[in-house]
């Protein structure tokens, strides 16, 4: 099956893309040669994708700016442009099936699919629906979803196939070696571990809470983990470096096997992006939210409460932030299991474990209506 994938801008667009790209190739129904992920020069795809060996092809295109109207010519011109450019790349691979998880670049490229009557679909992650998707709604033959918040944005219900995030089987299905929490952190693996992190680049509100909150936590009979992310670290090893904080918290400034560490915790504090949720979900790991207000929609805070709303997780506003809702809160994880048992299990039963599957499956139903 050929396949064009297209997403681009954030993680949330790019990972799931990426475990079906995994898995068609593991189950033998697409090679390398047979996929094509088209993005943009600037986003983190450009980075992701090539590093990951799989083809990639670009289009230019940006956003409209609400808050200066007047570069929107540019905007309006660029998608013109784009909608040529995409129309070329998809006479030239020919694919079956075209599929987009959002961004402005899949909006071009899989409506430009759809006016060539090439079978196309989206996924959308998130329980708020990004602009783009709102827009091919109206398209594509299949609308692919994890949050059910996110079904009631779409009118065309008869379209709508709830599958769950194809990150959550990725993650289930890696072959993760496990972290040695002696051996490489050197952290008792007996005692109860939280992971605090905000991400690969790290959250500045997390990480201000927790300096706040580390004499405090020193005196737990638990251990921290914390992730500061690679661009807050070297400010923070200065900011501790005669800081004495004990041999039971661990920072460092990034987590390189974060499969291998996630089934290892009692419970983890995290923003909360559609990927991040998806692997929590998959292995049933108990968390504490902490949403970043700082994206479109306020989508993250809508993904925490659904978690939230199934007893999957506890949510603190970035607003409400501070040591004692913060210490609290993994005082009430770690030292109560009971609960954290309880949210375990609502955790592990919103899981998707064969979501890559499910979105593979219609791929080909589309596919073979061609």
């Amino acid at each position: 099956m050929r396949v064009i994938f297209s997403g681009g801008g954030t993680g949330g667009h790019i990972y799931p893309i990426m475990a079906l790209i995994e898995r068609l190739k593991e189950e033998g129904i697409s090679t390398n040669d047979e996929i094509l992920f088209v993005g943009t020069q600037k986003g983190l795809e450009s980075k992701i994708v090539p590093a990951a060996g799989v083809n990639f092809a670009t289009i230019e295109i940006q956003g409209f700016d609400r808050k200066h109207p007047m570069k929107n010519f540019k905007t309006i011109s660029l998608f013109l442009k784009a909608t040529k450019r995409a129309r070329q790349i998809l006479t030239d691979f020919k694919p079956d099936v075209v599929l987009g998880t959002g961004g402005y670049v899949s909006g071009a490229i899989v409506y430009e699919a759809s006016k060539m009557h090439i079978p196309t679909m989206i996924h959308e992650s998130n329980s708020v629906v990004g602009v783009a998707n709102k827009f091919l709604g109206h398209y594509v033959d299949k609308i692919c979803y994890s949050f059910d918040d996110a079904a009631k944005e779409f009118p065309e219900k008869k379209k709508l196939v709830k599958t769950g995030n194809p990150r959550s089987q990725q993650v289930l299905s890696l072959n993760a070696k496990p972290v040695d929490l002696e051996g490489e952190m050197g952290l008792n693996p007996q005692i109860p571990t939280v992971l605090v992190f905000g991400g690969s680049r790290g959250a500045l509100a997390i990480n201000r809470v927790m300096l706040k909150s580390l004499m405090e936590l020193k005196k737990k009979p638990y251990q921290v983990i914390w992730a500061t992310g690679t661009y807050y670290y070297k400010a923070i090893e200065k900011k501790l470096a005669d800081v004495d904080y004990g041999t039971s918290i661990k920072v460092v400034p990034y987590i390189a096997n974060m499969p291998g560490l996630l089934p290892e915790m009692t419970c983890v504090v995290s923003r909360s992006g559609a990927t991040s949720l998806a692997e929590f979900t998959a292995l049933g790991v108990p968390v504490i939210l902490i949403p970043s207000p700082n994206v479109t929609h306020n989508h993250q805070m809508k993904n925490a409460m659904d978690l939230e709303k199934a007893g999957a997780a506890l949510v603190i506003a970035e607003d409400d932030l501070n040591e004692n809702t913060f210490v609290s809160s993994i005082d009430h994880l770690l030292l109560d299991t009971t609960y954290a048992d309880k949210m375990s299990k609502a955790s592990k039963a919103l899981g998707v474990p064969d979501a890559s599957d499910q979105v593979i499956q219609v791929m080909q139903e589309i596919a073979k209506k061609n």
